[in-house]
């Protein structure tokens, strides 16, 4: 085979560094995996090395699969080299030398996280522990115990003085038996059973490593601290030991994945070959010009810069928005424009740091009748925390509504558990009730005493929203309701996922706002029928554009991506510690890495925040980037007061564009473009190339007010408002399923009936 052809010099010379151990510093889009693979080839076709004493690990199934086709089409007995990840490797193992297991038998069970929550459940049950911060804490240590390989005895060695953590030993320890008692492991019991097999009985050892005597590990900048101890011993007999890495794409330490391991290799095997692979196939030069500035702001990594023979390509853009309705605007018409210029819309991804960010793109998307899918997360309204606040509208709306009621019985939590809701149900069914009555009479009802206490808070909440609900607007009402029901304060801000979920109903409230500003008069019922029919219409077939956190599209890349939302506490998110930031740092140069040709970065001058409109920063990574600096944006901006009622004790504020209008003008290096703009609707024309942007065909002559419309998802309308433009004419149209909404006259996909 003639490698050569295959393989650029770099990767060429790391393949032939077969023995001894070797780290390959890979950076983004340099074909690793390529690498990978031709190795392995040359390792069986030309060094001898039987296919089956060859073990290649990877950290996802489908990373496997690929590896294995791509092996079997270039060896001829490429089938016969190990491919696969830690967990199923380690679980093929402890099944073939089970009888050497202590606790456990052949058989025994794999528990999914479904099942263990199962176990943790029931021994909270019987600890009597109820608080939910300290169950959280409880799962994560037994998770950190497992993946930093500690025993129970070294762990506690540190909190020993501490009752609660002497509580939590009791905890594991319970669990543990638990799992022993089903003949279960958990994913992390497959990787410490394997590891306390290999490192306590040395002819398991010996007998695994005369079975493979070449090892590879992919992705090895997302090993924890027990994969790399297991790697490590499995390979301590031959050293013939190859890991493959990026350490500037190092960004899942929140889940136990320790960026120190690249390091500690090269400390542990001292004479390990290091190579880089530093040209990158994926994307044009300014990419990677902006790419590298970035990244060399962290110190800890190795340097590499990333080069291509690739074109230079567009300059990579930023735009700074006045809102996030004006970013959601701009990106969505940059969407239709390149769609109209040939770019498919699944070739085109908006990248966020918190899935948080989504709806307002959702919703736009939605509105200009162009396909997306949320990629590796769920869509805006389907997220729990957003159902469990709506079901408290419908609670008041609709009160014998059980689904929805029983998702607000519990949220935030009243320490009432499932036997009791339980009881509250058989009450209803059997008194053919609903469950908000029997709660609402719960003193007349046969229930325990503590439980009657439990539930009167919550009764006293739905009487006061039902006494209140016709006496408010909509965004007054919902607003108060959040405040009554003390549903921000039970989220913990310095933990991310609860920062996400309390952003996201943070982009609720918003929604709520704009969807009374733009429907005089409405009522709940108005604003729930609207997220339904939105979210029942907004469906997918896999082909649309992409939005993902920036961690869900690791490994993903797309002719054009917008990475929305830099701007500090969101990207970066709020960071004191300078490991933390360097992380939030190599998600920006990951975010950055995913664009083929072209890359454009987007910030809000102010966002809704906690029932206000607060001004924000640019990121600091814009200025690493050196964007920020680059642009010139001069708006000629006035608002008008308008006034709502406090919010989570927020004064009132101004945050509604007068009806004159402005234009955003605004420099991008080597191209000559500019934004022409309104402001009540925030719609804006962009013209990037203006000789090959197409538009839709429009026939104005059946513009005017009152006119007949249809839309593919919203049905029919009236157009009630006309802004017209320079270039473009914008227009607020009332549908008959989802009230009013705002479209570019130009580009949104409605049709004029006769």
């Amino acid at each position: 085979m003639d490698y050569k052809a295959e393989l650029n010099d770099e990767q060429y010379v790391a393949m032939l560094a077969t023995d001894g151990p070797v780290l390959v510093s890979a950076g983004a889009g340099s074909g690793k995996t390529r690498l990978l693979t031709y190795r392995i080839a040359y390792l069986i076709s030309d060094c001898g090395v039987p296919a089956h004493k060859i073990l290649a690990i990877t950290f996802t199934n489908k990373a496997a699969n690929e590896m294995k086709e791509r092996i079997e089409r270039i060896v001829p007995n490429g089938n016969m080299v190990t491919v696969c990840t830690f967990h199923s490797f380690c679980a093929r193992m402890l099944r073939t030398y089970a009888s050497f297991l202590k606790n456990y038998k052949e058989n025994f069970s794999i528990f999914t996280d479904a099942d263990t929550n199962k176990i943790f459940k029931e021994l909270f049950k019987q600890m009597n522990i109820t608080d939910e911060e300290l169950k959280s804490n409880f799962k994560h240590n037994i998770s950190t115990i497992k993946n930093e390989n500690l025993s129970i005895d070294e762990f506690m060695k540190v909190y020993s003085y501490n009752p609660t953590m002497r509580e939590f030993e009791k905890f594991y320890l319970n669990y543990q038996n638990e799992l022993i008692k089903n003949n279960a492991m958990d994913f992390d019991d497959l990787l410490v059973n394997f590891y306390n097999l290999i490192s306590t009985n040395a002819e398991v050892l010996a007998s695994i490593q005369n079975k493979y005597s070449y090892f590879s590990v992919d992705e090895f900048q997302d090993t924890n601290k027990l994969q790399y101890d297991i790697i490590k011993l499995l390979s301590s007999k031959t050293r013939n030991i190859l890991i493959v890495g990026d350490e500037d794409q190092s960004i899942y330490g929140w889940r136990g994945a320790n960026i120190d391991n690249i390091f500690q290799f090269t400390r542990d095997f001292k004479d390990a070959k290091v190579f880089k692979l530093e040209q990158n196939y994926r994307s044009t030069k300014k990419i990677l010009e902006r790419a590298n500035l970035i990244i060399k702001n962290n110190k800890n990594r190795l340097d590499k810069k990333l080069y291509t023979t690739n074109d230079d390509g567009a300059e990579v853009f930023y735009y700074p928005a006045m809102n996030e309705a004006d970013e959601a605007d701009f990106v969505v018409h940059s969407i239709i424009q390149k769609h109209n210029q040939g770019v498919p819309y699944n070739e085109m991804a908006i990248l966020m740091r918190l899935n948080a960010l989504s709806r307002a793109f959702e919703e736009k998307l939605l509105t200009y009748n162009i396909p997306h899918i949320m990629y590796n997360g769920f869509k805006f309204f389907e997220r729990a925390e957003i159902k469990s606040v709506l079901s408290y509208l419908t609670a008041v709306v609709n009160p014998t509504d059980d689904v929805s009621f029983l998702r607000i019985i519990n949220f935030p939590k009243r320490g009432i558990g499932e036997t009791s809701v339980d009881k509250l149900v058989d009450i209803a069914s059997a008194s053919k009730r609903s469950i908000k009555d029997v709660v609402m009479n719960s003193e007349n009802e046969i229930l325990p005493r503590p439980l009657k206490d439990k539930l009167k808070p919550l009764k006293d909440l739905l009487k006061d929203l039902d006494d209140n609900i016709n006496n408010m607007g909509v965004y007054e009402f919902f607003t108060y309701m959040i405040n009554q029901a003390n549903i921000l304060n039970s989220f913990d801000k310095d933990n991310e996922q609860e920062y996400e979920r309390l952003l996201n109903i943070n982009s609720l409230v918003n929604s709520v706002r704009e969807f009374e500003e733009n429907n005089e008069g409405a009522t709940i019922i108005d604003y729930l029928q609207n997220v339904t029919l939105s979210s029942a219409m907004d469906e997918d077939d896999g082909k649309g554009v992409v939005l993902a956190t920036v961690h869900g599209a690791k490994g993903l890349e797309f002719n054009t991506v917008f990475v929305v939302g830099c701007e500090e506490k969101i990207f970066p998110i709020s960071r004191e510690d300078s490991e933390d930031l360097e992380e939030e740092r190599r998600l920006m140069y990951v975010a950055v890495t995913r664009a083929k040709k072209e890359l454009i970065l987007t910030s809000s001058s102010s966002r809704f925040m906690y029932g206000k409109r607060e001004y924000s920063v640019k990121s600091r990574f814009l200025y690493e980037l050196d964007l920020a600096k680059e642009r010139k944006f001069e708006p000629n901006l006035q608002y008008n007061s308008y006034n709502r009622n406090s919010f989570g004790g927020v004064s009132q504020y101004s945050n509604q564009y007068s009806g004159t209008r402005y234009s955003n003008n605004y420099v991008n290096k080597g191209d000559n473009m500019n934004t022409i703009g309104s402001n009540n609707n925030q719609s804006y024309n962009y013209t990037f190339k203006k000789d090959t942007v197409e538009k839709k065909t429009v026939d104005y002559s059946k513009l005017k007010l009152g006119a007949l419309v249809t839309h593919p998802k919203f049905g029919e309308g009236k157009i009630v408002e006309i802004t017209p433009g320079s270039t473009n004419h914008t227009v607020k149209i009332k549908f008959d399923t989802v009230g009013e909404k705002m479209l570019s006259l130009d580009y949104a996909p409605i049709e004029f009936k006769d």
